[in-house]
Protein backbone atom coordinates (compact mmCIF):
# COMPACT_ATOMS: atom_id res chain seq x y z
CA UNK A 1 0.00 0.00 0.00
CA UNK A 2 1.32 3.35 -1.17
CA UNK A 3 1.54 6.20 1.07
CA UNK A 4 -0.72 9.03 0.30
CA UNK A 5 0.44 12.36 -2.29
CA UNK A 6 -0.86 14.61 0.19
CA UNK A 7 1.17 13.68 3.02
CA UNK A 8 4.18 14.36 0.98
CA UNK A 9 2.94 17.77 0.00
CA UNK A 10 1.89 18.50 3.30
CA UNK A 11 5.22 17.64 4.70
CA UNK A 12 7.37 19.46 1.98
CA UNK A 13 5.05 22.79 3.06
CA UNK A 14 6.28 22.07 6.45
CA UNK A 15 9.85 22.92 5.66
CA UNK A 16 9.32 26.21 3.61
CA UNK A 17 13.19 27.39 4.21
CA UNK A 18 14.77 24.06 2.72
CA UNK A 19 12.74 23.31 0.39
CA UNK A 20 13.39 26.62 -1.21
CA UNK A 21 17.05 26.65 -0.61
CA UNK A 22 17.16 23.66 -2.20
CA UNK A 23 14.58 24.89 -4.69
CA UNK A 24 16.70 27.59 -5.79
CA UNK A 25 19.77 25.63 -6.24
CA UNK A 26 18.48 23.31 -8.93
CA UNK A 27 16.26 25.94 -10.38
CA UNK A 28 19.41 27.69 -11.28
CA UNK A 29 21.40 24.68 -12.33
CA UNK A 30 17.98 23.91 -14.44
CA UNK A 31 18.34 27.71 -15.79
CA UNK A 32 21.44 27.19 -16.71
CA UNK A 33 20.79 24.13 -18.90
CA UNK A 34 17.46 25.71 -20.31
CA UNK A 35 19.53 28.86 -21.44
CA UNK A 36 22.08 26.09 -23.43
CA UNK A 37 19.06 24.03 -24.87
CA UNK A 38 17.07 27.72 -26.18
CA UNK A 39 20.52 28.84 -28.13
CA UNK A 40 21.56 26.05 -29.62
CA UNK A 41 17.78 25.25 -30.50
CA UNK A 42 17.84 29.13 -31.66
CA UNK A 43 20.44 28.60 -34.08
CA UNK A 44 19.24 24.92 -35.62
CA UNK A 45 15.74 26.71 -36.13
CA UNK A 46 17.39 29.41 -37.86
CA UNK A 47 19.13 27.34 -40.34
CA UNK A 48 16.89 25.03 -40.93
CA UNK A 49 14.09 27.31 -41.59
CA UNK A 50 16.44 28.44 -44.51
CA UNK A 51 15.63 25.48 -46.54
CA UNK A 52 12.60 23.62 -47.98
CA UNK A 53 11.89 20.00 -48.93
CA UNK A 54 10.60 20.92 -52.80
CA UNK A 55 14.43 22.71 -53.41
CA UNK A 56 17.50 21.11 -54.43
CA UNK A 57 20.78 22.63 -53.59
CA UNK A 58 23.83 22.19 -56.20
CA UNK A 59 27.38 22.54 -54.89
CA UNK A 60 30.39 21.60 -56.60
CA UNK A 61 31.56 18.36 -55.64
CA UNK A 62 33.39 17.81 -52.51
CA UNK A 63 32.03 21.57 -50.96
CA UNK A 64 30.50 21.09 -47.81
CA UNK A 65 29.69 24.62 -47.80
CA UNK A 66 28.23 27.03 -50.38
CA UNK A 67 31.59 29.43 -49.91
CA UNK A 68 33.48 25.81 -50.45
CA UNK A 69 31.92 25.87 -54.11
CA UNK A 70 32.13 26.81 -57.02
CA UNK A 71 31.60 26.07 -61.15
CA UNK A 72 31.50 28.25 -64.17
CA UNK A 73 28.40 29.88 -66.30
CA UNK A 74 28.68 26.93 -68.90
CA UNK A 75 27.83 24.10 -65.88
CA UNK A 76 24.96 26.36 -64.73
CA UNK A 77 23.08 26.70 -67.99
CA UNK A 78 23.46 22.76 -67.73
CA UNK A 79 21.77 22.73 -64.53
CA UNK A 80 19.17 25.40 -65.65
CA UNK A 81 17.80 23.53 -68.12
CA UNK A 82 17.71 20.01 -66.68
CA UNK A 83 13.69 18.87 -67.16
CA UNK A 84 13.29 17.70 -63.85
CA UNK A 85 13.55 21.29 -62.86
CA UNK A 86 10.29 23.59 -62.54
CA UNK A 87 8.94 25.87 -64.73
CA UNK A 88 7.36 29.57 -63.81
CA UNK A 89 4.62 30.44 -66.12
CA UNK A 90 6.50 32.75 -68.05
CA UNK A 91 8.51 29.71 -68.94
CA UNK A 92 11.48 30.39 -67.03
CA UNK A 93 12.99 27.64 -65.03
CA UNK A 94 12.85 28.09 -61.46
CA UNK A 95 16.42 27.99 -61.09
CA UNK A 96 18.39 30.26 -58.95
CA UNK A 97 22.58 30.57 -59.26
CA UNK A 98 24.28 32.51 -56.96
CA UNK A 99 27.51 33.94 -55.90
CA UNK A 100 28.13 33.83 -52.22
CA UNK A 101 31.29 35.49 -50.66
CA UNK A 102 32.11 36.92 -47.41
CA UNK A 103 32.82 40.62 -46.20
CA UNK A 104 34.37 41.71 -43.03
CA UNK A 105 32.38 44.55 -40.97
CA UNK A 106 32.83 46.04 -37.86
CA UNK A 107 30.06 45.86 -34.98
CA UNK A 108 28.54 49.07 -34.12
CA UNK A 109 29.18 49.93 -30.17
CA UNK A 110 31.93 47.39 -29.40
CA UNK A 111 35.26 46.11 -30.95
CA UNK A 112 36.30 43.72 -33.21
CA UNK A 113 34.35 42.46 -36.35
CA UNK A 114 32.85 39.73 -38.20
CA UNK A 115 32.08 38.01 -41.97
CA UNK A 116 29.15 38.69 -43.08
CA UNK A 117 27.70 36.72 -46.28
CA UNK A 118 27.50 38.36 -49.71
CA UNK A 119 24.76 36.58 -51.65
CA UNK A 120 24.67 38.19 -55.61
CA UNK A 121 21.35 37.07 -56.77
CA UNK A 122 19.17 36.99 -60.03
CA UNK A 123 15.68 39.15 -58.93
CA UNK A 124 13.96 36.98 -61.21
CA UNK A 125 14.73 33.78 -59.65
CA UNK A 126 15.18 34.96 -56.27
CA UNK A 127 11.78 33.78 -54.69
CA UNK A 128 13.13 30.27 -55.58
CA UNK A 129 15.35 30.56 -52.28
CA UNK A 130 13.42 33.01 -50.42
CA UNK A 131 10.80 36.30 -50.87
CA UNK A 132 12.40 38.99 -48.92
CA UNK A 133 9.93 41.44 -47.48
CA UNK A 134 11.03 44.75 -47.23
CA UNK A 135 10.94 46.75 -43.68
CA UNK A 136 12.67 49.93 -44.81
CA UNK A 137 13.87 51.34 -48.20
CA UNK A 138 13.57 49.42 -51.56
CA UNK A 139 15.01 46.13 -53.30
CA UNK A 140 18.67 46.93 -54.99
CA UNK A 141 18.00 47.90 -58.67
CA UNK A 142 19.47 45.07 -61.08
CA UNK A 143 22.65 46.32 -63.08
CA UNK A 144 23.81 49.00 -60.71
CA UNK A 145 25.87 49.24 -57.72
CA UNK A 146 23.46 49.02 -54.99
CA UNK A 147 22.68 46.14 -52.35
CA UNK A 148 20.07 45.19 -49.37
CA UNK A 149 20.74 44.20 -45.58
CA UNK A 150 19.25 41.67 -43.64
CA UNK A 151 17.69 43.13 -40.64
CA UNK A 152 19.32 41.26 -37.96
CA UNK A 153 22.54 42.49 -38.83
CA UNK A 154 21.34 46.15 -40.32
CA UNK A 155 21.41 47.22 -36.80
CA UNK A 156 24.84 45.41 -35.49
CA UNK A 157 27.08 46.52 -37.99
CA UNK A 158 28.45 49.85 -39.48
CA UNK A 159 27.57 51.01 -42.60
CA UNK A 160 24.47 48.76 -43.24
CA UNK A 161 22.14 51.83 -42.86
CA UNK A 162 20.04 53.09 -45.64
CA UNK A 163 22.17 55.37 -47.55
CA UNK A 164 25.11 53.75 -46.25
CA UNK A 165 28.10 52.87 -48.60
CA UNK A 166 29.94 49.41 -48.33
CA UNK A 167 33.22 48.77 -49.93
CA UNK A 168 33.57 45.29 -51.60
CA UNK A 169 37.11 45.02 -52.88
CA UNK A 170 37.45 48.76 -54.55
CA UNK A 171 33.79 49.17 -55.57
CA UNK A 172 31.89 51.07 -53.19
CA UNK A 173 28.23 49.90 -52.71
CA UNK A 174 24.87 51.84 -52.11
CA UNK A 175 22.26 50.22 -48.98
CA UNK A 176 19.02 50.94 -50.23
CA UNK A 177 16.74 48.81 -48.25
CA UNK A 178 16.32 46.06 -45.32
CA UNK A 179 14.50 42.96 -45.62
CA UNK A 180 13.33 39.96 -43.68
CA UNK A 181 12.82 36.47 -44.55
CA UNK A 182 10.59 35.02 -41.99
CA UNK A 183 13.47 34.54 -39.25
CA UNK A 184 15.83 32.56 -41.34
CA UNK A 185 19.63 32.74 -41.89
CA UNK A 186 19.57 34.90 -44.79
CA UNK A 187 18.52 37.66 -42.48
CA UNK A 188 22.15 37.65 -41.72
CA UNK A 189 22.99 38.31 -45.37
CA UNK A 190 23.97 41.09 -47.90
CA UNK A 191 22.22 40.41 -51.25
CA UNK A 192 22.63 42.60 -54.83
CA UNK A 193 22.94 41.79 -58.31
CA UNK A 194 24.88 38.68 -59.18
CA UNK A 195 26.24 40.33 -62.36
CA UNK A 196 27.59 43.38 -60.44
CA UNK A 197 28.67 41.31 -57.39
CA UNK A 198 30.58 38.92 -59.40
CA UNK A 199 32.98 41.35 -60.99
CA UNK A 200 33.39 42.75 -57.75
CA UNK A 201 34.31 40.22 -55.67
CA UNK A 202 36.54 38.75 -59.03
CA UNK A 203 34.01 36.24 -59.55
CA UNK A 204 32.60 37.28 -63.13
CA UNK A 205 30.93 34.50 -64.80
CA UNK A 206 31.30 32.31 -61.78
CA UNK A 207 28.86 30.86 -59.66
CA UNK A 208 29.01 29.30 -55.73
CA UNK A 209 25.79 27.41 -55.26
CA UNK A 210 22.72 26.57 -57.29
CA UNK A 211 19.38 26.38 -55.98
CA UNK A 212 16.26 24.89 -57.95
CA UNK A 213 12.45 23.88 -57.34
CA UNK A 214 11.99 20.26 -58.17
CA UNK A 215 9.16 20.05 -60.39
CA UNK A 216 8.40 16.84 -58.80
CA UNK A 217 9.86 16.52 -55.39
CA UNK A 218 9.31 13.18 -55.31
CA UNK A 219 11.72 12.53 -58.22
CA UNK A 220 14.61 13.72 -56.07
CA UNK A 221 17.12 10.89 -56.84
CA UNK A 222 16.53 10.69 -59.67
CA UNK A 223 17.36 14.53 -60.35
CA UNK A 224 20.19 14.19 -57.79
CA UNK A 225 21.90 10.95 -60.06
CA UNK A 226 21.64 12.79 -63.10
CA UNK A 227 23.27 15.80 -62.25
CA UNK A 228 26.03 13.67 -59.95
CA UNK A 229 26.38 10.81 -62.72
CA UNK A 230 26.43 14.10 -65.23
CA UNK A 231 30.78 14.16 -66.20
CA UNK A 232 30.65 17.67 -67.26
CA UNK A 233 29.49 19.02 -63.93
CA UNK A 234 31.27 17.44 -60.95
CA UNK A 235 28.72 18.76 -58.10
CA UNK A 236 26.94 17.20 -55.30
CA UNK A 237 23.36 17.75 -54.65
CA UNK A 238 21.35 17.54 -51.54
CA UNK A 239 17.95 18.58 -50.35
CA UNK A 240 17.85 22.16 -49.26
CA UNK A 241 16.56 21.10 -45.62
CA UNK A 242 18.64 18.82 -45.31
CA UNK A 243 21.68 20.94 -46.02
CA UNK A 244 20.91 23.43 -43.81
CA UNK A 245 19.97 21.34 -41.04
CA UNK A 246 23.61 19.87 -41.79
CA UNK A 247 25.07 22.90 -41.61
CA UNK A 248 23.97 23.65 -38.18
CA UNK A 249 24.77 20.70 -36.71
CA UNK A 250 28.63 21.60 -35.11
CA UNK A 251 27.65 24.60 -33.76
CA UNK A 252 24.51 22.89 -32.20
CA UNK A 253 26.29 20.04 -30.80
CA UNK A 254 29.20 22.51 -29.61
CA UNK A 255 26.89 24.92 -27.83
CA UNK A 256 24.88 22.08 -26.63
CA UNK A 257 27.64 20.27 -25.20
CA UNK A 258 29.10 23.26 -23.79
CA UNK A 259 25.73 23.31 -21.74
CA UNK A 260 25.45 20.28 -20.45
CA UNK A 261 28.95 20.30 -19.05
CA UNK A 262 28.30 23.27 -16.99
CA UNK A 263 24.82 21.70 -15.95
CA UNK A 264 26.68 18.81 -14.56
CA UNK A 265 29.28 20.51 -12.70
CA UNK A 266 26.40 22.46 -11.09
CA UNK A 267 24.12 19.40 -10.67
CA UNK A 268 26.76 18.37 -8.58
CA UNK A 269 26.18 20.80 -5.97
CA UNK A 270 22.44 20.64 -6.75
CA UNK A 271 22.57 16.93 -5.74
CA UNK A 272 24.11 17.44 -2.27
CA UNK A 273 21.59 20.32 -1.85
CA UNK A 274 18.65 17.57 -2.01
CA UNK A 275 20.23 15.11 -0.36
CA UNK A 276 21.14 16.64 2.42
CA UNK A 277 17.49 18.23 3.03
CA UNK A 278 16.51 14.68 2.83
CA UNK A 279 18.55 13.12 5.45
CA UNK A 280 17.68 16.19 7.67
CA UNK A 281 13.94 15.46 7.09
CA UNK A 282 14.71 11.30 7.66
CA UNK A 283 16.70 12.22 10.83
CA UNK A 284 13.56 14.64 12.15
CA UNK A 285 11.33 12.25 11.79
CA UNK A 286 12.35 8.86 12.77
CA UNK A 287 9.22 8.34 14.89
CA UNK A 288 6.93 9.22 12.03
CA UNK A 289 8.44 6.56 10.02
CA UNK A 290 8.56 4.29 12.32
CA UNK A 291 4.99 4.64 12.99
CA UNK A 292 4.35 4.14 9.36
CA UNK A 293 5.60 0.86 9.31
CA UNK A 294 3.79 -0.25 12.30
CA UNK A 295 0.67 1.02 10.56
CA UNK A 296 2.15 -1.42 7.88
CA UNK A 297 3.22 0.38 5.05
CA UNK A 298 6.05 -1.63 3.86
CA UNK A 299 9.65 -0.43 3.95
CA UNK A 300 9.64 0.26 -0.26
CA UNK A 301 6.23 2.24 0.25
CA UNK A 302 8.05 4.73 2.95
CA UNK A 303 11.19 4.94 0.74
CA UNK A 304 9.20 5.62 -2.04
CA UNK A 305 7.54 8.63 -0.45
CA UNK A 306 10.91 10.04 0.36
CA UNK A 307 11.82 9.86 -3.19
CA UNK A 308 8.45 11.15 -4.51
CA UNK A 309 9.08 14.58 -1.20
CA UNK A 310 12.52 14.81 -3.34
CA UNK A 311 10.64 15.06 -6.38
CA UNK A 312 8.07 17.63 -5.50
CA UNK A 313 10.63 19.85 -4.52
CA UNK A 314 13.03 19.57 -7.11
CA UNK A 315 10.25 19.87 -9.70
CA UNK A 316 9.57 23.22 -7.82
CA UNK A 317 13.40 24.23 -8.68
CA UNK A 318 12.38 23.19 -12.31
CA UNK A 319 9.24 25.47 -12.54
CA UNK A 320 11.37 28.55 -10.72
CA UNK A 321 14.74 26.92 -13.54
CA UNK A 322 11.92 27.75 -16.48
CA UNK A 323 10.69 31.07 -15.01
CA UNK A 324 14.20 32.09 -14.70
CA UNK A 325 14.73 31.38 -18.37
CA UNK A 326 11.68 32.72 -19.74
CA UNK A 327 12.84 36.30 -19.72
CA UNK A 328 15.54 35.19 -22.55
CA UNK A 329 12.93 34.03 -25.26
CA UNK A 330 13.31 35.66 -28.04
CA UNK A 331 16.47 38.19 -27.22
CA UNK A 332 18.94 38.02 -30.49
CA UNK A 333 22.62 36.92 -30.20
CA UNK A 334 24.94 35.47 -33.13
CA UNK A 335 27.44 33.24 -33.59
CA UNK A 336 29.74 31.94 -36.08
CA UNK A 337 28.61 29.38 -38.43
CA UNK A 338 31.63 27.34 -38.62
CA UNK A 339 30.63 25.83 -42.48
CA UNK A 340 30.64 28.90 -44.17
CA UNK A 341 33.01 31.28 -41.24
CA UNK A 342 30.26 33.96 -41.41
CA UNK A 343 28.49 35.71 -38.83
CA UNK A 344 24.75 34.17 -38.08
CA UNK A 345 21.95 36.16 -35.95
CA UNK A 346 19.47 34.12 -34.43
CA UNK A 347 17.20 34.29 -30.97
CA UNK A 348 17.01 32.04 -28.28
CA UNK A 349 13.90 29.60 -28.44
CA UNK A 350 12.75 28.39 -25.03
CA UNK A 351 9.91 25.79 -26.12
CA UNK A 352 7.65 23.79 -24.51
CA UNK A 353 9.66 20.74 -25.33
CA UNK A 354 12.85 22.35 -23.87
CA UNK A 355 10.93 23.15 -20.88
CA UNK A 356 9.51 19.83 -20.34
CA UNK A 357 12.66 18.51 -20.83
CA UNK A 358 13.95 20.82 -18.44
CA UNK A 359 11.66 18.76 -15.67
CA UNK A 360 12.52 15.76 -16.36
CA UNK A 361 16.08 16.28 -15.79
CA UNK A 362 14.62 18.40 -12.12
CA UNK A 363 12.71 15.22 -11.61
CA UNK A 364 16.38 13.03 -11.95
CA UNK A 365 17.88 15.58 -9.91
CA UNK A 366 14.92 14.96 -7.20
CA UNK A 367 15.42 10.80 -7.81
CA UNK A 368 19.12 10.84 -7.62
CA UNK A 369 18.93 13.56 -4.73
CA UNK A 370 16.28 11.47 -2.42
CA UNK A 371 17.23 8.03 -3.16
CA UNK A 372 19.44 7.65 -0.43
CA UNK A 373 18.14 9.49 2.45
CA UNK A 374 15.00 7.57 1.71
CA UNK A 375 16.74 4.29 1.49
CA UNK A 376 17.94 5.23 4.99
CA UNK A 377 14.28 6.01 6.42
CA UNK A 378 13.40 2.25 4.95
CA UNK A 379 15.86 0.26 6.75
CA UNK A 380 14.94 2.32 10.18
CA UNK A 381 15.05 -0.60 13.28
CA UNK A 382 11.32 -0.14 14.56
CA UNK A 383 11.68 -1.24 18.19
CA UNK A 384 14.82 0.88 18.14
CA UNK A 385 12.85 3.87 16.48
CA UNK A 386 10.23 3.67 18.81
CA UNK A 387 11.96 3.52 22.53
CA UNK A 388 13.77 6.75 21.08
CA UNK A 389 16.91 4.82 20.42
Amino acid sequence: MAIPLVYNVRNVAQRPVATLTTAVGIGLTVAVLLAALALAEGFRATLSSAGSPENAIVLSKGADSEVMSGFGRDIANIIRSHPGIATAPDGRPEASLEMVATTNLARIGQKGSSNINVRGVDLAAVGVRAKPGLIAGRMFTPGTDEVVVGRRIAGRFEHCGIGDQLRFSRRMFTVVGQFETGGSSYESEIWGDVNVLGPAFHREGFFEVGLVRLADPAKFADFKKALEDDPRLGVDVKREDVFYAEQSQGVTALVRGLGIFITVIMAVGALFGAANTMFAAVSGRTREIATLLVLGFSPFAVMLSFVVESVIIALVGGALGCLLALPINGITTSTTNFQSFSEVAFQFQVTPQLMGVALVFAAALGVLGGFFPALRAARQPIALTLRGG
